[in-house]
């Protein structure tokens, strides 16, 4: 697989895969097809059976005979405008054609009796719709669960934007292959097959290997059936290319320039950087650029970033520290355009090169006032106070200011609304949370002013460290479900160590952060044990800890 070139990459053709899985004796086996060698796409890879959408899929005389969904309701479960529900046809008409394995029902809805299946097997190379039909069979829906996405990555000769469905083969079919496009068929446990795909011995695609170790931890095919079913956000997974200092890489969904790739690169040219250098501006899209100090370390990650929003006049959110080559870097790339200064909050690594910039520029500086804690830029002097659903419109751009303690109490996010592009400052960084830092660091506002990012129509997160964060609110969600889950890890080592002090605890919550690390996480763990004193959980006194209970 090569990059895309400079034409415009192929545009996917809409594809539907069926994912069967029998009961084996050591558990769940799963139908695997190899295609052929000569096949024009994957050639000798072990895929399981599918293909894409034809016209006929859509034909209402076949929509007719489908149990239990709609066109509109299929639509809206692949987050669809129209055309739904061909999908599932796709997948039912294609694992028929490429297995022989037919997923039908009788007109009465029970399911299709072995023996009739392998007497319609002469159907195999018609029309499908004749085969219903002429057979009075029925699609039964409900056997199929919307499982994934997966769109085929630009560079490959044909790309498929491809629905996964789940569902248990029916009783007494085993299948037997086209001998066209597939060379050969086998059952296989999930993990039995990723192991073999481990070793060489076969050829599988990234997308049919991540399915496989997900059903790998199923013990029956009925309960992988249940969990597809129970699946309400199906994200979609459309690995990219991007450029660099180490040549063309491709990148999938979990890797962290997933997202800032695909909203830098809309076009999937693979054009766009992965590199995240320090003072070099990068274009992420027509109005913000981002640069990046030079200031990486433990709690920076690759550097503050700093970001210019607008066209003809600029706001610069989050000048960053006082270096002269940052700061050098922001004024060449405003190119004389610079003319609000906005800062998210006043810790050292965000606001106090707004100082120089003003003195160069003469923006105006906007934010909030630095609080007593002595960690903060005490020098930093707005010229306006920000509050809460304050907005500013410069160069084309309008920004709606966002009221978000807890990291600090003077923390401020700020909502681009032509493209709902949200800068957190340190609300929400890329890769890692955020340390609270009592005093001025409260947990109990921070969780408060997470959980107000769900009234946000968010499209993406610009963190103050980091790529863009995509899935925001999943993102949110995390972080919320991270801070809790840490928050019952104190409570429980209290519980079992009986009356421990801070020095006690900080080994046992956080054994899985390296010890070098650890005087960092104190400082989180401190306000973890402030919000459970303040929520009468945990009682304190002499510098030990205790359940209230």
């Amino acid at each position: 697989m090569a990059p895309p070139t400079e034409s415009a990459p192929l545009v996917p053709r809409p594809a539907a895969t069926v994912v069967l899985l029998r009961p084996g004796p050591d558990g769940p086996e799963a139908l695997l097809l190899q295609r052929s060698a000569s096949a024009v796409f994957l050639g000798g890879a072990y895929v399981f059976p599918g293909g894409a959408l034809e016209p006929a899929d859509a034909d209402p005389r076949v929509a007719r005979r489908v149990l239990g969904l709609d066109d509109a309701a299929a639509s809206a479960r692949l987050k669809l405008q129209r055309g739904g529900l061909a999908y599932w046809i796709a997948a039912v008409r294609e694992c028929f054609e490429e297995a022989g394995i037919l997923i039908a029902a009788e007109a009465d809805g029970t399911p299709l009796a072995p023996e009739r299946a392998a007497a319609l097997m002469r159907y195999r190379h018609h029309p499908f719709v004749e085969l219903l039909e002429a057979e009075n069979l029925f699609v039964p829906a409900d056997r199929l669960a919307y499982y994934g996405h997966w769109v085929t990555s630009p560079g490959r000769s044909r790309r498929f934007d491809a629905r996964f469905f789940l569902a248990v083969a029916p009783a007494g079919q085993g299948g037997a292959h086209d001998a066209t496009e597939i060379a050969h068929q086998a059952w296989m446990r999930p993990r039995e097959a990723v192991e073999r795909g481990d070793r060489g011995e076969l050829e599988l695609v990234y997308a049919t290997r991540h399915t496989l170790v997900d059903l790998a931890r199923f013990d029956t095919p009925d309960e992988a059936f249940r969990d597809a079913q129970a699946r309400t956000d199906i994200e979609e997974n459309r690995a990219c290319w991007a450029t660099g200092k180490d040549g063309p890489k491709l990148f999938r969904r979990g890797d962290a320039p997933y997202f800032e790739i695909h909203w830098s690169d809309p076009g999937e040219t693979g054009q766009t950087t992965y590199d995240m250098a320090p003072d070099v501006p990068k274009r992420l899209d027509r109005l913000v650029t981002r640069i990046i100090a030079s200031n990486p370390g433990i709690m920076t990650g690759p550097g503050t970033n700093t970001y210019l929003v607008g066209t003809e006049a600029l706001a610069v959110i989050d000048p960053g520290p006082a270096i002269d080559s940052h700061v050098a870097a922001i004024l060449a790339a405003g190119a004389g355009r610079i003319r609000r200064i906005l800062c998210t909050h006043t810790h050292i690594d965000h606001s106090p090169a707004a100082a120089a910039l003003k003195a160069a520029t003469g923006a105006e500086v906007i934010g909030r006032p630095a609080p007593e804690d002595g960690r903060q830029d005490r020098g930093f002097a707005p010229d306006r106070v920000f509050a809460h659903g304050d907005r500013l419109t410069i160069g084309g751009a309008t920004l709606r200011a966002l009221h978000t303690p807890g990291h600090a109490s003077n923390h401020l996010c700020y909502m681009l609304e032509e493209t709902r592009m949200l800068f957190t400052g340190d609300h929400v960084m890329q890769g890692s949370t955020v340390v609270i830092n009592p005093p001025d660091g409260d947990m109990r506002v921070y969780l408060a002013s997470l959980e107000r990012l769900f009234a946000e129509d968010i499209a993406i997160i610009a963190p103050g460290h980091g790529y863009l964060i995509g899935a925001p609110h999943k993102e949110v969600r995390r972080l919320i479900t991270h801070r809790l889950a840490r928050e019952r890890k104190v409570a429980a080592a209290i519980g079992r160590l009986g009356n421990p002090n801070t020095d006690e605890l900080l080994p046992v919550v956080y054994d899985d952060v390296p010890a070098g690390r650890h005087h960092v996480a104190a400082r989180s763990l401190a306000a973890h044990l402030e919000k459970l004193v303040a929520d009468g959980v945990v009682r304190s006194e002499a510098g030990r800890y205790a359940l209230a209970r």
